[in-house]
C-alpha cells in the first residue's frame, strides 16, 4: 500500500493543534498552548499567522519530521460561506475570504491559510479543509424563523459530527448514507443535529446562541427578557454577545467553563452544581427530541460525542429522557485531527473528489 504522510492542523483561541499521520496512522501530536500575553499581542485574528506557522514548523523540525515528505496539509476549515460537507481544496477564493472575515473572525480560519502556506513550500504537498463549521445542508423550512429579519444559520460541530456518525456507520456494517441519526457533539459548544441519509438537515447554530445552553453559550433565551435587556441601557452590544457566548452557560451561573468540575461538585453533594448539570441534560435531551421530529420519529440511533460525553451521569440522564425515541451510543472525547488527516487520505487515495470553493 502506498504510503502518505499528512500535516493536520487545528488552531483554536488559545492552542493550535498539530499531528503528522503516516497513512492512518497518528505519529505525532502536539497540543501548542498560547498564553493570552502572546495572543494579546495581535490585534487580529489574522495578525497571527507568521506566529502561529513558525510555531508548528518549529514543533515539527523538534520531533524530526521531515515535512518534505508530506502529502497534504489538512486544516480546520474557518468561518467561509456555507458550503456543502466534504473536503476542499484550499484556492484563492477561500483565503480572499478567510483573509476578510467575510464570516466572522476565529482561529480556525487561520487554518486554511497556514495549511496553503506550508503546502506550497514543499515539493508536491496539497492543501485542503474538511468540514468546516459553515457546513450547511439545512433544509429550506428548517431555516425559516418567526420574523424575515432572523434566518435559522447552520453553524455546528460537523468535523466531528460526521466523523462519528461514519465510525459509528462502519461498526454496525451500514454505510453512512444509509442511516438517519441524531448527533450531540457536547463541548465548551453544544450542537444537536439530525442526520437524514448523510446529510445534516437540521442543526442549532452552536456558536450563536440557538439550542441548549453549554458550560460558555447561553443556549436559547428567553427572546422578550434579552430584548428587554438590551434596551435598558445596563449592557452594551458586545457584552450582551459575550453573555450569549464566551461567559454563558455554566461561566454565568457557577463562574466555571470545566465541566468536569460542575460533575465532581454535583456528585460530592452540591445541589446547585447537580442542578446545573442536569439542566443542561435535560435542555440536551429536549433538543434530541425536536430533532426526532425532524427525522418524522425514524431514527436508527442517538449518538453522545464530545468531551462532555465522559460524564456517566450526564449521559444517564439524557438516555432516561430520549432511550424511548432509538438506542444511544456513547463517543465520548473528540478526535478532530484524526478527523482532518483521514478525509485528506481519502483525497490522496482517490476515494473521494475534492470540492471547489467559490
Amino acid at each position: 500500500m502506498e504510503e502518505y504522510k499528512i500535516l493536520a492542523i487545528n488552531p483554536g483561541s488559545t492552542s493550535t493543534k498539530i499531528a503528522v499521520f503516516r497513512n492512518n496512522k497518528n505519529i505525532f501530536l502536539k497540543n501548542i498552548k498560547h498564553s493570552a500575553e502572546d495572543i494579546a499581542k495581535f490585534k487580529t485574528i489574522a495578525d497571527q499567522f507568521s506566529f502561529r506557522k513558525e510555531i508548528i514548523l518549529d514543533e515539527l523540525k523538534q520531533a524530526g519530521i521531515d515535512v518534505n515528505k508530506i502529502s497534504a496539509v489538512v486544516g480546520r476549515g474557518g468561518l467561509l460561506k456555507p458550503i456543502e460537507s466534504g473536503v476542499y481544496e484550499v484556492n484563492e477564493a477561500m483565503k480572499n475570504d478567510l483573509r476578510n472575515s467575510i464570516m466572522g473572525e476565529h482561529a480556525s480560519n487561520l487554518g486554511a491559510l497556514i495549511a496553503d502556506d506550508i503546502a506550497r513550500s514543499l515539493p508536491s504537498a496539497r492543501a485542503f479543509i474538511a468540514d468546516p463549521v459553515v457546513v450547511d445542508e439545512m433544509e429550506e423550512v428548517a431555516r425559516i424563523s418567526g420574523h424575515p429579519k432572523f434566518k435559522r444559520i447552520s453553524i455546528f460541530h460537523a468535523l466531528n459530527q460526521k466523523a462519528i456518525a461514519r465510525l459509528h456507520a462502519k461498526s454496525i456494517d451500514k454505510k453512512y448514507e444509509d442511516l438517519n441519526l441524531i448527533i450531540a457533539h457536547l463541548g465548551g459548544g453544544i450542537s444537536v443535529g439530525a442526520h437524514k441519509k448523510g446529510r445534516v438537515i437540521d442543526v442549532n447554530n452552536a456558536l450563536d446562541g440557538e439550542g441548549p445552553f453549554s458550560p460558555e453559550r447561553a443556549g436559547t433565551v428567553p427572546a422578550g427578557q434579552l430584548a428587554k435587556l438590551c434596551f435598558s441601557g445596563e449592557v452594551t452590544y458586545d457584552e450582551v454577545k459575550k453573555m450569549l457566548t464566551g461567559k454563558g452557560g455554566l461561566v454565568a451561573h457557577a463562574g466555571t467553563n470545566d465541566a468536569y468540575e460542575i460533575e465532581l461538585k454535583a456528585r460530592s453533594g452540591d445541589a446547585k452544581a447537580k442542578l446545573l448539570q442536569d439542566a443542561m441534560a435535560y435542555n440536551i435531551a429536549k433538543y434530541i427530541g425536536s430533532m426526532a421530529a425532524v427525522l418524522k420519529g425514524e431514527v436508527d440511533a442517538i449518538i453522545l460525542t464530545g468531551g462532555i460525553a465522559h460524564n456517566p451521569d450526564l449521559v444517564e440522564y439524557i438516555k432516561s429522557m430520549v432511550g424511548f425515541i432509538a438506542p444511544v451510543a456513547v463517543y465520548p472525547g473528540e478526535d478532530e485531527m484524526q478527523a482532518l488527516a483521514l478525509n485528506g487520505l481519502m483525497v490522496l487515495k482517490g476515494e473521494v473528489m475534492p470540492k471547489e470553493y467559490k
